[in-house]
């Protein structure tokens, strides 16, 4: 019986391979190997038994089904492991586990697993900014209005909205490079963090098995690593899924029946949106991702509270990193990879936002009319309330503010009709929206190599 969505509903394989309990059993073969490998560095375990050990360390050989039906008996799955693997070692099986506890087995493979997911992460992340800066530079100088409080504001364009995207989640690439190494380190000081079952050796055979691994050696721990490392991961695949939210939230609105001004790809051959309305066109992908989003944010409050274990540790962690940690990185990977389609198959009416902009009868332009007026010397106070007096006017009256404006008072005394015109062409107040959106994308794409 299926009962969690991910089971049948959200998810790429890839990222649930990870977190599935497969994925969690080789991991934790893995550290085992590596540790019975540097016993044998160091001299403690022969080629040959290391040798054993290795051939037996494979899923394939040691099941996870066989850890299962040993774990039923001993109500402990790490015993479980060691015992399986033993079993299948024979005589190699008295190194197996020599000197550890079970959670350096646990959070080692746990660090691998993350390893894993932020891998995978990182490729999400760099197609989604290049789906972003491909689209930034297709609707560099496309206008359209640019809205604040819900309200037109002045012209911006595309371009600059999706170039504000480009350089968000560069910043997310940057966060995510930082805390990789903290946030893959494993541990193997033992049962209370001191070193003490691991012998003489302990700070070297540590090294070496987080060497072995490619895991970061940590300097200080507990029984377990401190969680801080999580609570990072975590807390950036939050900011990650705000982001998206952000993003895909700015796609619904602009969807919406009143503005139009883009919208989700829709098969119309085939493609049902809605039961009974019959000429609905819904961006049902995006709302997807932002429902998913919030799950991925919720994830944030039990992490912290992971980090508050008793003395060197208790076990109250254990069952809710379970989900924490694999339900944020296969959500956010889904997440990521609808993201991705939504914006490549996007559709962008550069007509409809024209039209947009035409329907706010030059009220749009108040600012530019405003500040050409000091240009010509009108204190900026008086040319506000010129200009505030005219807009007020306009929406009274529903005459275009360009028309109020040239009907004889302070301010057509300042502008000849030609001026004036000039003034309310909406592709002379974008400022440096082209620069900024080049500078964007050109970092963008130098981060990714």
């Amino acid at each position: 019986m299926s009962v969690s969505p991910l089971d049948y509903r959200y998810g790429r394989d890839e990222a649930k391979h990870i977190w599935s309990r497969e994925g969690r059993h080789a991991r934790q073969l893995e550290v085992e190997r590596a540790l019975v490998w540097a016993h044998c560095q160091l001299g403690r375990v022969s080629v040959e038994d290391y040798d054993a050990i290795a051939d037996i360390a494979d899923p394939g050989i040691v099941t996870a089904d066989r850890v299962d039906e040993i774990e039923a008996e001993t109500k402990h799955d790490i015993m479980a492991l060691t015992k399986a693997m033993a079993e299948a070692a024979g005589d190699a099986g008295w190194c197996i586990h020599l000197g550890a506890t079970s959670n350096d087995i646990v959070d080692s493979a746990v660090a691998l697993q993350i390893k894993d997911s932020i891998a995978l992460q990182r490729e999400a992340l760099e197609n989604l900014i290049g789906t972003m800066c491909e689209m930034a530079e297709r609707e560099r100088d496309t206008v359209m209005l640019g809205r604040t409080h819900g309200q037109a504001a002045v012209p911006i364009t595309f371009g600059l909205k999706v170039a504000v995207w480009v350089d968000e989640f560069a910043r997310h690439l940057e966060r995510l490079s930082e805390l990789m190494p903290r946030a893959t380190t494993g541990k193997f000081l033992g049962a209370v963090g001191t070193g003490a079952a691991q012998g003489e050796k302990a700070f070297e055979l540590q090294s070496l098995i987080m060497g072995e691994l490619g895991l970061g050696t940590p300097i200080a721990t507990t029984q377990v690593v401190g969680r801080d490392r999580y609570i990072e991961w975590v807390g950036w695949m939050a900011n990650v899924a705000t982001s998206v939210e952000k993003v895909l939230q700015e796609v619904r609105n602009l969807q919406r029946s009143e503005i139009s001004e883009v919208a989700e790809a829709f098969d119309a051959d085939k493609q049902v949106g809605s039961s009974t309305m019959a000429h609905k066109r819904n961006p049902i992908t995006a709302e997807n991702a932002c429902g998913l989003a919030r799950i991925v944010r919720s994830m944030i409050i039990p992490s912290y509270e992971n980090a508050l274990l008793w003395h060197e540790r208790d076990l109250a962690n254990s069952s809710a990193e379970r989900f924490t940690l694999s339900h944020s990185m296969i959500l956010l990977d889904d997440i990521l990879d609808k993201t991705d389609r939504v914006l490549t198959n996007l559709v962008i009416d550069a007509n409809r936002m024209r039209e947009n902009i035409d329907a706010q009868r030059g009220l749009v332009m108040a600012e530019k009319v405003m500040l050409a007026l000091v240009d010509k010397g009108v204190p900026r106070d008086e040319a506000h309330e010129m200009l505030r007096a005219a807009s007020m006017e306009a929406l009274s009256s529903g005459d275009g503010l360009e028309e109020v404006c040239s009907r004889g008072g302070a301010i057509s005394e300042v502008f000849d009709s030609a001026e004036l015109a000039g003034l309310f062409l909406p592709e002379n107040h974008l400022g440096h929206s082209g620069r900024i959106v080049d500078e964007a994308v050109t970092r963008a794409r130098e981060m990714l190599g």
